[in-house]
């Protein structure tokens, strides 16, 4: 009676298991920049809820498993081991460059597909994997649209270039001083701070002695928040810009009335699209903000998975890896379709002023 009941539980464990679909969230759920990890799991999760309210994966139901990177390369390798040893086959992540870059070779050296709806770095997709993707702008794509705006715009006197020494941060920064060098524009200073570093000085003192009035930031919020705070402390209030990395209600709360009017380079506001507006009111309903940089990027990553699935009728990830770059996709973030390289063909960011009641001003087209 006991084996019987046994093969009868270890049967029914076996079906559960054939009839499901394992998807990974992998990303910070700890650290300074958690806040992004949550931000990416709320457009993943309200787009998997949809699919498996509409039929799921080719007829089987996700799972989603979430995996923890802190956004710190060595966890991130740890973590992209564990799902290979976990036998997960599809991961919708990894949020920041540093850390997507070391797991997506694991990614693809197993055939795992990999979907990021956030690292930028032109890196990522330099390397000829095949089951790598992103559905968010590079590097290469948005600096264009900050480096006018600075030179068109603003029209600043003397430019200072700062960055985080992580592959998100400086990345961003090469990518803005080839296109300001481009119209002939050099900036006066360009120098990286260590990430995590709170005290900004001497820093700041040598921005004031070079007449800075505008500060370009590649890296996240608590160094951007802590820099503004500390400037303003010391009378030092220029122009300053960054892009998704200081999108977050946080930077205010670091960095109080120092942030106001900051302006950040990011994706549109999907969320106000109107063809999202069943999206928004879903993720609104499990009280949850709709209205992250991140949160459309990540449903349109699940949302092609599950359309990339259903035209090759089948669940083998590099078969679904190669529907990704056939063809075109309507998503939450428009119709998009994929470079050979994984990389959106087309995507365009704007800039926002950013403000302490929440609201962003558009201010560019």
């Amino acid at each position: 009676m006991k084996k019987t009941l046994f093969a009868l539980v270890f049967a029914a464990a076996f079906a559960h298991a054939e009839d499901t679909i394992t998807i990974a969230l992998a990303g910070p759920e700890t650290g300074p920049v958690t806040q992004y990890g949550t931000i990416q799991k709320i457009g993943a999760e309200a787009a998997i809820d949809f699919l498996n309210a509409n039929g799921g994966f080719n007829g089987k139901k996700l799972v989603v498993k979430s995996y923890d990177d802190a956004c710190e390369p060595k966890q991130a390798v740890t973590v992209a081991n564990q799902i290979v040893n976990d036998g997960v086959k599809f991961v919708i992540g990894h949020l920041c460059s540093s850390s997507t870059m070391p797991a997506a070779e694991i990614y693809d050296e197993n055939g795992i597909v990999m979907i990021t709806a956030a690292s930028t770095s032109p890196e990522l997709s330099q390397k000829g994997y095949s089951t790598i993707l992103r559905t968010i702008g590079t590097d290469l794509q948005s600096a264009p649209v900050s480096a006018a705006y600075i030179a068109d715009v603003i029209k600043p006197k003397h430019i200072a270039l700062l960055h985080d020494k992580q592959a998100y941060g400086q990345g961003l920064v090469d990518a803005v001083a080839a296109d300001l060098k481009a119209r002939g524009i050099e900036p006066v200073i360009v120098e990286g701070v260590n990430k995590g570093q709170s005290d900004f000085s001497a820093l700041i003192t040598k921005l004031k002695n070079a007449n800075v009035d505008f500060v370009y930031w590649g890296g996240f919020h608590p160094e951007a928040g802590a820099i503004l705070r500390q400037g303003a402390d010391q009378g030092f209030k220029p122009v300053f810009m960054g892009a998704d990395g200081v999108d977050n209600a946080d930077l205010f709360a670091i960095a109080g009335s120092a942030a106001e009017g900051v302006l950040a380079t990011v994706p549109m506001d999907f969320s106000a699209a109107p063809e999202n507006a069943a999206i928004v009111e879903a993720i609104k309903a499990k009280k949850q903000d709709p209205n992250g940089p991140f949160v459309m990027p990540s449903y349109a990553a699940v949302q092609v998975l599950g359309e990339a699935a259903k035209r090759a009728g089948s669940d083998d990830p590099e078969t679904i890896a190669k529907t990704l770059r056939e063809g075109e996709y309507d998503t939450a973030i428009g119709k998009i379709s994929f470079e050979k390289n994984g990389d959106l063909k087309d995507f365009h960011s704007v800039v926002y002023e950013l403000h302490a009641d929440g609201k962003k001003v558009l201010k560019s087209k």
